[in-house]
């Protein structure tokens, strides 16, 4: 369903007077084979949609646990169209809008278009790649409107209006605003710039904005989501896949952790 399924939850999502829950794990954690299962885990503990990290070994924005995450998937098998493959699974078994994220250089070696059929084949619903600026965007949101693929766009807090305005006026299907500066990662302070992005980013456009980067525990979680329409946790679910012994403890820490978060969201 593309741009339209994303409208609806956050349609949904509002409607019950809370922020959406989008947890991120990379695919092929803790094996691809499995992998599906952790998502499956987390859709019935709460989550409303999932961020689906494609492996890769060189990710900018990323920290050292995803990074630990994408090494491990890409040692366990985790390959492009085995990743594309995890995503279908999660899908078509979730009922969940389901995000791919990666980096460009994936992108640009299998072809922009091609990317986006495939991702679309497999059910994806929109596309984050944090190391695309907006300004060099236009041929993959081309090729993904073209798809029926939503295109995720970035703010930060050292974003100035100029390039906020530059951001919604590419159309995102959600502006990604970050939370905090830095890589990805746990945080044990974290918030002290949501309210002023959110209101920058309102004054410009009424798109949804989605809060992730160092928001790693349900408290955290709730206080973005008083001022924002999503809110996504990654490392500090990685973290989990990774700690685990078996599939089966994973599935039930991250069910454990999903639910925690998404509850404080609704309180």
């Amino acid at each position: 369903m593309g741009r339209e399924a994303i409208a609806e939850m956050f349609a949904r999502t509002k409607s019950e007077g809370r922020a959406a829950f989008l947890p991120f794990m990379t695919a092929g954690l803790p094996n691809p084979d499995e992998s599906a299962s952790l998502f499956r885990a987390m859709a019935d503990a709460g989550a409303d949609g999932f961020e689906v990290g494609i492996p890769y070994t060189d990710p900018l924005m990323d920290g050292p646990v995803i990074q630990q995450g994408s090494d491990t998937a890409i040692r366990a098998g985790a390959t492009l169209d085995v990743s594309i493959g995890i995503l279908r699974a999660v899908a078509s078994e979730t009922s969940k809008p389901t995000i791919a994220m990666t980096y460009v250089n994936p992108i640009f070696r299998r072809g922009v278009d091609r990317f986006c059929e495939e991702l679309a084949d497999a059910g994806a619903d929109a596309l984050i790649v944090p190391d695309l600026p907006v300004d060099e965007s236009q041929p993959l949101r081309i090729a993904a409107d073209r798809h029926g693929l939503g295109v995720v766009l970035f703010v930060a807090p050292t974003s100035d209006a100029k390039r906020i305005e530059a951001v919604a006026a590419a159309d995102p299907v959600f502006i990604y605003a970050v939370a905090e500066m830095g890589v990805t990662g746990e945080r044990t302070d974290s918030g002290s710039h949501v309210v002023e992005i959110a209101e920058r980013v309102r004054a410009v456009t009424d798109a949804p904005i989605v809060f992730g980067v160092g928001i790693s525990n349900p408290a955290q979680a709730a206080a973005a989501g008083k001022v924002a329409d999503g809110v996504i946790v990654g490392s500090a679910l990685v973290r989990r896949a990774l700690e685990a012994d078996s599939a089966e403890a994973a599935r039930a820490s991250l069910a454990t952790a999903v639910s925690d978060i998404a509850a404080a969201l609704r309180s």
